[in-house]
């Protein structure tokens, strides 16, 4: 029986992938469990919906993404650190980063951010995740109290 994959199942196919597997088991697991469906005229039409619609998606949040991308090359955040003699106490944390951004009215999870660790005072770039392959750059200058 050929069956279209709605989700990944490991071994056996992705999600959208078109596979020939045995009635039993394309019956009492695959379809039952919501996993595939059997591949007729009607799913292969549904099918296609989904991935034209999937397709739209991923390109309005690509637009999103890179245009987000062009607005955080020209933001600098100013983080004041505690500091003595020009020594950095402590380090910037992705928290904190992440809490400075929030307060620009930019929301980003605090997994998105990859930096190394901020300990020095003077300008740094941080890189956040936008989407995907879209990275963004951010400009953190510590500044000593």
């Amino acid at each position: 029986m050929q069956v279209i994959f709605l989700k990944d199942v490991k071994g056996q196919g992705k999600k959208g992938e078109i596979k020939e597997v045995s009635d039993g088991y394309a019956i009492n697991f695959l379809i039952k469990k919501g996993l595939a469906l059997k591949k007729t005229e009607g799913s292969l039409k549904k099918l296609n919906e989904s991935i034209k619609e999937s397709n739209l998606k991923d390109e309005q949040n690509r637009n999103v993404a890179l245009k987000l991308k062009k607005e955080l090359e020209n933001v600098t955040i100013d983080i004041p650190v505690k500091e003595k003699n020009g020594r950095m106490f402590g380090s910037v944390s992705t928290k904190t980063i992440k809490e400075e951004l929030d307060k620009l009215g930019y929301k980003f999870d605090k997994k998105q951010i990859e930096t190394e660790s901020i300990n020095t005072l003077g300008m740094h770039l941080v890189i956040i995740n936008l989407y995907k392959d879209i990275k963004g750059t951010v400009k953190i200058h510590t500044i000593g109290n």
